[in-house]
């Protein structure tokens, strides 16, 4: 079998299949990650999307269990490295990263230059793509196929509904509950906010707080994939709890959807921010943390009214990295406190949250 990574401006990578036999497409990014790539295949943000991993040796740990998923299943349309570790060794692995693509039906692609590949996506800015697979007669018409087939756009409609639950869930025993807007939610976000004492209601990305007959002290809105205006339902309901003075927090994606709640815009980023090393500095106190990020799309912070207050911003590109309200209890961070994979230096953000309630 030959495989092949082309993107959408007709540039081809020639590489070694090692995932599944099947051919897709998709938005190609890239994450910087040294470690981290069961969270990463499984963060249900990297849905619709070829994700190149810049780090040039992965797989040599294998997979672990189920506990260190952020979802139950991996969600990106196709992997792409460097350098493929046949032989794992780690005492928690349970299986190779390639039997874990291949069961679960994910091409990936090994043996090309991805310091090329990801410099062509910082200078040009993320692409769509193909990852072609097939046999060697058809090598030879390969490259016509793959630029007439369609690739799909996971920003060209609202993908909230393949990565949501489909019905409501608790977690915790908690005193205060606190209902979480799941648009694609991280299981260690559930896991952060339960430890801390308190109860999680996870309803899908559409639900109306307002209309659920739950009791609930606060509103969480979770990460997710896709362009933020494609979350309308979504939008709109956390509008309405705004507007009701409600301690909500916005994580990633749902940062973006409470800025678009108050009014404001969202532009998308030349190729984001992937990975675990991303510098933030908080606006007030000057403090500066190390962060776990993914996301391609920013909040524009012009275009929000007087009432909110830039919060945090990146230290290597100066977009906007949080945002919060003046006056009321609403507070939303671009980058992920609840880390995995990354470091837990913005962790202490689940209890100020919490303390708001």
């Amino acid at each position: 079998m030959q495989i092949k990574l082309i993107l959408s401006d007709g540039t081809v990578f020639l590489g070694k299949s090692f995932g599944a036999d099947v051919s897709t497409s998709g938005e190609v990014v890239f994450n910087t990650g040294m470690v981290g790539y069961p969270e990463s295949l499984t963060d249900p943000s990297y849905f619709g999307q070829i994700l190149v991993l810049t780090y040039p040796l992965q797989g040599s740990y294998g997979v672990p269990n189920k506990d260190f998923w952020e979802s139950k299943k991996i969600q990106v349309k196709g992997l792409v490295v460097q350098n493929y570790i046949e032989k794992p060794s780690h005492f928690e692995s349970e299986k190779t990263l390639s039997e874990w693509l291949k069961e679960e039906g994910i091409p990936a692609i090994c043996e090309i230059d991805t310091r090329m590949l990801t410099r062509k996506l910082r200078e040009h800015g993320v692409m769509l793509g193909r990852i072609e697979i097939e046999s060697r007669k058809k090598q030879s018409s390969s490259l016509t196929l793959a630029t007439n087939h369609s690739i799909y756009d996971p920003n060209n409609e609202n993908i909230l509904p393949k990565v949501s639950c489909e019905k409501v869930e608790t977690y915790g025993s908690g005193k205060k509950n606190i209902i979480l807007i799941d648009c694609g939610a991280k299981e260690n976000i559930i896991k952060s906010l339960v430890k801390r004492g308190v109860r999680v209601t996870r309803v899908p990305w559409d639900f109306n707080p307002l209309e659920g007959k739950l009791d609930f002290d606060g509103v969480f809105v979770s990460n997710g994939p896709g362009d933020p205006k494609q979350a309308k339902q979504t939008i709109l309901n956390i509008e309405k709890v705004m507007a009701k003075g409600i301690p909500t927090l916005g994580i990633c994606l749902g940062s973006q959807i409470m800025a678009l709640a108050a009014g404001g815009n969202t532009y998308k980023l030349k190729f984001g921010h992937r990975g675990q090393n991303q510098p933030v500095q908080d606006t007030k106190t000057k403090k500066s943390i190390i962060t776990s990020q993914n996301h391609g799309f920013a909040v524009d912070m012009k275009s929000l009214s007087r009432d909110w207050e830039e919060w945090f911003i990146n230290l290597n590109d100066g977009t906007n990295e949080g945002i919060k309200h003046k006056s009321k209890p609403f507070m939303a961070v671009q980058f992920h406190p609840e880390s995995s994979p990354g470091p837990v230096d913005a962790s202490y953000l689940f209890d100020d949250f919490i303390k708001s309630l």
